[in-house]
Formats: structure tokens, C-alpha cells, sequence
């Protein structure tokens, strides 16, 4: 359903619609209960799901190749192995070196990326694990918790020279109808850290001002107009960390604990007003630590709350606006894959998670994540029109094509308090560009 976008008699505009539907259920915790779970049920899950996968995928990759598990190789024989990736990394942070005597005079100072040349692969299924070696599978771009398919023999000294190497791969998209349509915008913003010393209220006043139709003359309210809704991806509020000490507030430190979600409740009303808004918790909000994080609840906002245009949502984020699939996060999976892999730039870690059809393969390793007992809720079924990530340092996009025809539109979401930069996306065409508030953008 749209509205027209010409000017009524009275001189209205009216503001575009959208089709939503939301896809967040397979990320909602509602029934599952923790009763002392291990993780090793949701890397037992995942490699079910994949292996299968990966198993229809070979007869169009080495259909004349033996398939065996890790127990069952046989020194010198050719044949392909299916598992999970687990990487032995030298300077991978430990809980139990943090205490050991031997570390107290070291430095506590970490590096940014914890790579080192000595980090080597390992492929493990249900019936045993084997070190992996060779110029195919480079420790520097795989990280922990990826399943892949292996071809290669084992060597004399009881390693697995891998001789080709198999993902999962870009999955299936829903085909976009092809159509003139018209232009309809979606904002996406991060990083807002309202309370923050970065926090600046007038830049973000000002993007309120523009999304809401009160900026600008007569043609820029038109384009304004064409705003179908606002995405929020994460760390909306500073919260300062001292206070939370376990220890009763007083009535000065519960309004300085209180008064960041306040004012981000001022401002999410006034988009609410006029157009649909979605709000995603981040690593900074009052929302669970682990991933899924879930919406944060509805009673931090009691003003914007009470309009049908906000929706609290989880982390990530799925959902689909008229014919086109969307799929986000706050940016936890793409900052944890830099710390424990190389990339080009930030949209290539995008890239590999599509491919590898899994959001957040370091979690639960290195990155927080609910036990599940049956599923692994991060698995990408089907392949998303957009796929954005929040909380970078700079605005970064990219159009990327899949082996079935697949198209993509990859987009890094800035922190708004450090560049006053929101994102537009045409819905029509996936064409995107960068809307710079307050400071130069280059």
C-alpha cells in the first residue's frame, strides 16, 4: 500500500508506505529455558544443518570423490571431509592466563587483532578432529565455528592436506519483481550514544528534523516524504558503567542512569509521530549481553511507545519492506571477526558471513550467544536484498553478485556521535549514499 506523493489540494505531502513484515521469530528466546547446557549442542546443530547442506552441494563439485569423516582417513587416499573449523590461535585471550602468576608483570594491554604467523586450522566432526595444512585454507581469512567441505588426503605425519576447500556459499534469494515502482527511502543511524561526551543533541535533532519533513524547502519535504521508515542499529545510549556497581542509587545517580533513555524516548517520539521507526539494542544498551540480544523493553519507552509506528527489535535484525528482504546487526559479529581474522575492509567480513551462510560463526567461541539445544537461530536460510551493520567507524557499501544471480547491497552504518552520519537506501533500485550532519564527509 502507498500514498501519492504529489502535493493535495491543500498543499500536503503525503509520506510514502511500505509493506512490512517482520522475520524476527527464529531470533526471539521465549521457550527455551537454560538448564545448564553446553555449547557443544548448538556446534552439534550447526554442523547437522551444514553438513547436509554441503552434502547436496557435492555431486556439482567432485561427484567422483569419496566422502569420509575425520576417523575413517586413510593415509594417502584422496577424499573429501566435512566439518568445523576450530582455529588454534597463539595470542587468543585466555580466562585462565588472566590469572596466572605468570602473566601478572605482563603488560594487560591487547592488541587490536590477535593473528599470529604460528595459527593453524582444525577440522573436527563427531568422530575426531585433524589438523589441517596447505596453501588453500588460510588461517588469516577462516575463524572458528565455520563448517566447510575438504578435499585433500591425509599425510604421513597425521595431518590433512586440503587440496580444495568448499563453502556453503551464497544461499537462494527470493527474486525482486521487476518494476518501475517508485522511490521510497529507509534511514538507517547507529552509534546515537546519547549521553556520550561525543554525543552532540542538535546534530541528531537535525536528522529528526530532515526524517520528519521540518528541514528544508518545498522539494526537499517532497523527498522527505519518501521516507518509508527509520533503522536504529544499536548503542542508542551511554549508560555510565560506574554507577552499576550492585549497590543501591541515590536520587542524583538514578537520574544521571535514567535521564540518557529519557531524552533518546524525546526523540524516537517525535519520528514515531510521523513515520515507522524500528530500534535495535546494541552492546551498550540495557539489553541481555549475548546474541540474540533481545528488544529492549517497551517500558524504557513510554512516549514513543504508545504509537503503532515503534518496534522494539531484536539483534540482528530480519525483516522485509514491500519485495525486498533486509538483514542486520549491531555490528558484535563483523568487530569480533576483525579480532580474529584479515580482511580488506569491513564489507568483505559481510561478504565471508553470507558466504559461509552463517551470521555469527565465532559465536559462542569468542562472541556471546545463547545456548541453543535444537537450532542455530544465526544460520541464513534464505539470502537477504540488504545486509547492514552498525557501529563502524566509517560509511563503507558495496554491490556484490552471487553465483546464482544473486544481488546484494552490503552497507557499514557509522557511529552517528563520532561523524553525524545517517545512511539512505532507495528501496527501488538498492542504490544507497551517506547523509552527513554537522560535519564534512568525504
Amino acid at each position: 500500500m502507498e500514498t501519492e506523493d504529489s502535493s493535495s489540494e491543500n498543499g500536503l505531502l503525503h509520506r510514502k508506505q511500505a509493506l512490512y513484515s517482520s522475520l524476527d521469530s527464529c531470533f526471539e528466546i521465549q521457550k527455551e529455558m537454560y538448564r545448564g547446557q553446553q555449547y557443544s549442542q548448538i556446534y552439534f546443530a550447526r554442523l547437522h544443518l551444514m553438513r547436509t547442506l554441503l552434502y547436496s552441494l557435492l555431486p556439482n563439485w567432485k561427484p567422483h570423490i569419496h566422502v569420509c569423516t575425520v576417523i575413517g582417513l586413510e593415509e594417502g587416499k584422496e577424499c573429501i571431509i566435512v566439518g568445523t573449523l576450530y582455529k588454534h590461535m597463539k595470542l587468543k585471550p585466555s580466562i585462565l592466563e588472566e590469572y596466572s602468576k605468570e602473566r601478572s608483570a605482563t603488560p594487560l594491554v591487547r592488541p587490536h587483532n590477535f593473528m599470529h604467523p604460528d595459527d593453524h586450522l582444525i577440522l573436527e566432526d563427531e568422530s575426531g578432529r585433524i589438523k589441517v595444512c596447505g596453501d588453500v585454507l588460510l588461517p588469516s581469512v577462516y575463524v572458528t565455528g565455520v563448517v566447510v567441505a575438504l578435499h585433500g588426503k591425509e599425510t604421513g605425519t597425521g595431518d590433512f592436506w586440503v587440496e580444495d576447500v568448499m563453502e556453503a556459499g551464497i544461499p537462494h534469494q527470493i527474486e525482486r519483481p521487476i518494476k518501475s515502482g517508485e522511490d521510497k527511502y529507509v534511514i538507517f543511524v547507529s552509534g546515537l550514544d546519547i549521553g556520550s561526551s561525543t554525543s552532540n543533541p542538535l546534530k541528531f535533532q537535525l536528522l529528526v528534523d530532515h526524517i520528519t519533513g521540518h528541514l528544508g524547502d518545498k522539494k526537499e519535504q517532497s523527498i522527505a516524504a519518501k521516507i518509508v521508515r527509520v533503522i536504529i542499529a544499536g548503542n542508542s545510549v551511554e549508560i555510565p558503567r560506574g554507577l552499576l556497581n550492585g549497590q543501591n542509587l541515590g536520587s542524583k545517580d538514578q537520574f544521571t542512569l535514567s535521564e540518557p533513555i529519557k531524552e533518546l524516548d524525546i526523540q524516537l517520539t517525535q519520528i514515531a509521530a510521523g513515520i515507522p521507526v524500528d530500534i535495535m539494542p546494541g552492546p551498550n544498551d540495557p539489553a541481555n549481553f549475548s546474541l540474540p540480544q533481545q528488544p529492549l523493553h517497551r517500558c524504557l519507552f513510554p512516549s514513543s511507545s504508545a504509537y503503532n509506528t515503534f518496534r522494539s527489535c531484536p539483534n540482528p535484525h530480519l525483516f522485509q519492506l514491500d519485495d525486498v528482504s533486509l538483514l542486520g546487526t549491531s555490528g558484535q559479529n563483523i568487530d569480533d571477526l576483525e579480532k580474529y581474522s584479515d580482511a580488506n575492509d569491513k564489507l568483505e567480513f559481510l561478504e565471508r558471513t553470507l558466504r559461509w551462510r552463517h551470521v555469527a560463526p565465532t559465536a559462542p567461541n569468542t562472541l556471546g550467544c545463547y545456548p541453543f539445544t535444537d537450532r542455530d537461530p544465526f544460520f541464513v536460510e534464505t539470502c537477504p536484498h540488504v545486509y547492514f551493520v552498525g557501529n563502524q567507524e566509517k560509511y563503507e557499501t558495496r554491490l556484490i553478485k552471487g553465483a546464482e544471480g544473486q544481488i546484494v547491497r552490503l552497507i557499514c552504518i557509522p557511529r552517528f556521535s563520532e561523524t553525524g552520519v545517517a545512511v539512505v537506501l532507495n528501496l527501488r533500485n538498492l542504490e544507497c549514499h551517506a547523509l552527513s550532519f554537522g560535519t564534512e564527509f568525504g
